[in-house]
């Protein structure tokens, strides 16, 4: 099984990078405490909400990443888990063709400039953590022809992409979002490569600065709009508030014309974006700010108002105040919206799929799966899962479950982090590891009839 592409060496800093990680770690904690408490208190619709803290610079727990070593992760009961392909490089989403091929986007964030230390200490932390990749911005095509539940063909698809991550095909035109721009691509039923240059459907805030790069993509029901997440360009407004311009927010786009209007703003971090299939509203998940403790903020799943206004920069789950932004803007956080659902803090969710399939057990019909990529500025650490958020009645009716563990090893080293997610034709839950880069497959333990193999 390949996991990391060298193990050894992400394991490792130069020695000047282990000092600088040390000292800001160091500096991070002079008078602060970064223990954490029980996740518990704050998943829910009530979360717990402890009195700030502010550091110099952020406290550092960071999951140092091994290899898998020949295990895969845990499941819930009922549930079966096989890798079904590996080899990737640095794997952060996944889309389903309505075939049955996966595509699995491997795509690595643009080379950041440096402004302050934080910035290089930030860049430190990802490359020791594996988030960091040589040879990705492509999406590499998995079909598997016999029906076995085993990809035997695989095929690069598109590459020479700009920091990809976001994928949606509506009729014949696939869409991907890259880091700064949607480009359109022909696509005909069954290829197995596009090679063609694309068509750019409308530019997306990018660089130079480019903090959160990733920008998630949705088309409504009918396929005349998209949906993108559009990330925060920093913490807290610390690259100046021009930086966040049309940023933190949920872009809806006309597909005919590439004319776009924020659909909602103030979400530091839309990272995933879904329908809900019985109301027919849009839901998101959300990474949240970091730096006033190891208990806030709480990154969360949310219903998306159309005009919704979510408290980013200056506010915090409703209208809890964030005072290190300046000036301040009480006109918009008397309007804050609070989310639907928290999820506990700094779990940083990357992946969002409502079950509408029938291969899993009953009890995870209509509810949310979330990967959790995790922690890296709390003790003990929180996150490195996928859990499972029941629904009723079109929004979430209970706590979270794990039902994907064991991306940490007894010694608290990264073995995966889970990322994307995806349903697939037969209705099993697909992740994106980026750090064991490998694509899990989870299934009924019961077996099931299979589909049709694609073609």
């Amino acid at each position: 099984m390949t996991s990391l592409r060298n193990p050894a060496r992400a394991a490792k800093l130069p020695r000047f990078a282990t000092v600088a990680v040390i000292a800001a770690a160091t500096l991070g904690l002079a008078g602060c405490d970064d223990s954490g408490g029980d996740p518990a208190r704050q998943i829910g619709a009530h979360p717990y909400l402890p009195a700030l803290q502010q550091y110099l610079l952020p406290p550092i727990r960071i999951a140092r990443p091994v290899s898998w070593g020949g295990e895969t992760p845990k499941v819930a009961e009922g549930m079966q888990v096989r890798a079904l392909a590996t080899g990737f490089e640095h794997p952060r989403s996944l889309y389903v063709l309505p075939n049955g091929d996966v595509l699995v986007v491997e795509s690595n964030g643009p080379k950041a400039p440096v402004f302050r230390p934080k910035d290089l200490v930030t860049g430190w932390v990802q490359w020791f953590a594996g988030a960091k990749a040589q040879d990705a911005n492509r999406i590499t095509l998995l079909r598997d022809t016999n029906g076995d539940g085993i990809p035997d063909v695989r095929t690069v698809f598109l590459d020479h992409l700009n920091s990809p991550f976001g994928v949606a095909l509506v009729g014949h035109d696939l869409y991907v979002a890259n880091t700064d721009a949607i480009v359109r691509y022909p696509y005909q039923d069954g290829q197995t490569s596009i090679t063609v240059s694309g068509t750019k459907l409308t530019d997306l805030p990018g660089g130079p600065i480019d903090h959160h790069w990733t920008k998630t993509l949705l088309a409504s029901p009918d396929g005349t709009k998209l949906y993108v997440g559009v990330g925060s360009n920093s913490n807290i407004t610390e690259n100046g508030i021009q930086a966040e311009y049309e940023r933190a927010a949920i872009w809806e786009i006309d597909r005919a014309s590439g004319a776009h209007r924020i659909f909602a703003s103030g979400v530091r971090n839309p990272t995933g974006l879904q329908w809900e299939p019985e109301t027919g509203k849009l839901w998101a998940i959300a990474n949240e700010r970091d730096e006033i403790g190891p208990d806030l903020v709480p990154d969360y799943l949310t219903s998306v108002q159309d005009g919704g206004f979510y408290g980013w920069p200056y506010s915090y789950y409703g209208r809890h105040l964030d005072p290190r932004v300046e000036p301040q803007r009480p006109d918009l956080v008397a309007k804050a919206i609070a989310p639907d659902y928290a999820l506990s803090s700094h779990v940083a969710p990357l992946g969002l799929a409502i079950y509408t399939g029938n291969n899993l057990p009953a009890q995870y019909h209509g509810g949310a799966f979330v990967a959790e990529h995790g922690s890296w500025d709390r003790t003990p650490l929180n996150g490195y899962k996928v859990v499972f958020v029941p629904f009723s009645g079109g929004k979430p009716s209970g706590p979270a479950q794990d039902v994907v563990t064991g991306f940490l090893d007894a010694n608290d080293r990264a073995r995966g982090r889970p990322v994307g997610l995806a349903i697939d034709r037969a209705g099993a839950l697909l992740i994106a590891d980026d750090v064991g880069n490998t694509v899990w497959r989870v299934s009924s333990a019961s077996p099931i009839a299979q589909p049709k193999p694609a073609t």
